[in-house]
């Protein structure tokens, strides 16, 4: 096939893609006017479908990189995040640098000073050291200092010059007190992970303030229904197993991750799920909905806050000078299949050596 009979070919294939005439691909391909813009973007996604390589003048140019620092991906809702954090800057012309931390790998720093030499524009951080009070902070008061722009999501660092973006933990764990409540339970505890992050520092006054309000609870045992442990399964398990042992109907937990492990530490001692337990995660991270039972959570806004932080970031860029304060987004209470009416009957079994009776229902003739 002659070079021109080709260059027909793929004319056709683009016109019909696109459905539009092959002399408006032309005209879109040669960037010549008259070419109404929806159709100019038919033709343009045509050409991205069929595998086609876009002419150089018509290809995206990037506004330059942004760095986004999560603290690793095993939490589904850390890819959440970098997903839509992504769709949202692609509008904008900034192309994302995900970098991920693991357990003995690259720190935060490191991956910053790489983003430094890359000359980012500016720098998303999730979850990261800004939400430990134990951390140096001046680490992002000399980035503020270069300057560059920097925007962080959940976590709050009084005296920094920067937009905060969270969802609001101390309401997430009254919610989630309030449902578990409501559905008649008293003994309810609390699983989350250590009390230097300021998250966890909030869900753990949200929790303590439900409990004094809505049950007969004292401030003493509010300690003995409190633990904390490491996020993720393993420390969910571990610490829901202690609470099982003190006579909890009810658990809310500081990740969807730890409140699977506290559904498998019930399971293990013999117990079910919302039969004789009651578990409320956190996140509403993907997946959720597919457990055994579906998990009843609190749900973060994870899309309003991801778009959220990236205007501030690229108003920031721009010069426009976004309010250096925190953006508190409100969480959902997501109710599935992993919580229910506490039993009246006989209570959970402790220490695994009994499962409870189950309750009578009457079976219909």
């Amino acid at each position: 096939m002659s070079y021109s009979a080709a260059m027909r070919a793929r004319l056709s294939d683009i016109a019909q893609q696109a459905d539009v005439s092959e002399a408006t691909v032309s005209r879109v391909l040669n960037d010549r006017p008259g070419v109404a813009p929806e159709t100019r973007q038919a033709v343009l996604t045509a050409l991205d479908v069929l595998g086609y390589e876009r002419p150089a003048r018509l290809r995206k140019r990037s506004a330059g990189l942004v760095g986004l620092v999560v603290p690793e991906l095993d939490n589904p809702i850390f890819p959440a995040f970098a997903q839509i954090i992504e769709s949202a800057l692609a509008p904008t012309g900034y192309t994302p640098v995900l970098c991920t931390q693991t357990p003995g790998g690259v720190r935060e720093d490191e991956y910053v000073e790489m983003l430094l030499d890359r000359q980012v524009s500016g720098i998303v951080f999730v979850s990261g050291l800004h939400a430990d009070t134990a951390a140096d902070h001046d680490r992002y008061r000399t980035l503020i200092a270069r300057p560059l722009p920097i925007v962080m999501i959940n976590g709050y660092a009084p005296g920094l010059g920067a937009p905060f973006v969270s969802c609001d933990d101390r309401e997430a764990a009254e919610l989630a007190v309030a449902h578990l409540v409501a559905l008649g339970h008293r003994r309810i505890g609390l699983i989350t992970g250590p009390d230097r992050f300021v998250p966890v520092l909030r869900k753990v006054s949200g929790y303590k303030t439900a409990m004094q309000r809505l049950t007969d609870i004292s401030e003493d045992e509010l300690a003995d229904l409190t633990e904390l442990s490491l996020f993720g399964v393993e420390g969910g398990e571990a610490a829901a197993g202690r609470l099982i042992e003190r006579g909890v109907t009810g658990i809310v937990c500081g990740s969807d991750l730890m409140a699977l492990g506290a559904i498998r530490a019930a399971r293990q001692r013999g117990l079910s799920v919302p039969g004789d337990l009651s578990v409320v995660g956190y996140d509403d991270s993907p997946l959720m909905a597919f457990t055994d039972p579906p998990l009843t959570t609190m749900r973060q806004p994870v899309a309003a806050m991801a778009v959220a932080a990236v205007r501030a970031l690229v108003d920031e860029i721009n010069g426009h000078g976004a309010p250096h304060s925190e953006y508190l987004f409100r969480p959902e209470l997501v109710v599935r299949g992993s919580t229910a009416v506490a039993r009246t009957d006989t209570p959970p079994a402790q220490g695994g050596s009994q499962r409870p009776t189950p309750p009578a229902f009457a079976v219909p003739a």
